[in-house]
Order: structure tokens, then C-alpha cells, then sequence
């Protein structure tokens, strides 16, 4: 198991704890995010278009909105 899939397995299995990722976003630069999965109190209807073997959608707990994390391009995991 390589070390972006261990990260992964670990953010899917979190059971709603609050965790932080790093990650590249698309324009190059480092975000830091601090959130949480299984946030359904904020969804619309519709669901979800994105890849779920590419991409994590994660609730940002400071920005109070949903991010789509892409799995390759993850950094680090800190809190769990």
C-alpha cells in the first residue's frame, strides 16, 4: 500500500472526526484544510458528478462549504 492510499484509506475511514489535509490545488498552490466527512446538514439536491476513485469531497469547516480534495494530489494528514 503506497503512502497516498494509506492517507486516503485513513480519511475515509475518520467516522466524522475532524481532521486536516494538505493538498496541491489546481492552479499549483498548497491549501490546508481542516474538516470533516458525513456533513449533510449544508447538502442541495443533486448529487454528486464528481469521480469518487479521483476525488474526496470534504466539508471545510473554517469556510463553512464542501471541497473536492483530488486523492493524488494529497500531501499529508494530521489527526488521525
Amino acid at each position: 500500500m503506497d503512502n497516498i492510499t494509506a492517507m486516503v484509506s485513513k480519511i475515509l475511514n475518520s467516522k466524522g472526526r475532524i481532521f486536516t489535509v494538505s493538498f496541491i490545488k489546481k492552479d499549483g498552490s498548497i491549501r490546508v484544510l481542516n474538516g470533516r466527512l458525513g456533513v449533510k446538514k449544508y447538502l442541495k439536491n443533486g448529487d454528486s458528478t464528481l469521480n469518487p476513485n479521483e476525488y474526496i469531497t470534504i466539508y471545510d469547516l473554517k469556510n463553512k462549504g464542501y471541497r473536492a480534495v483530488n486523492i493524488s494530489t494529497i500531501i499529508n494528514i494530521k489527526g488521525l
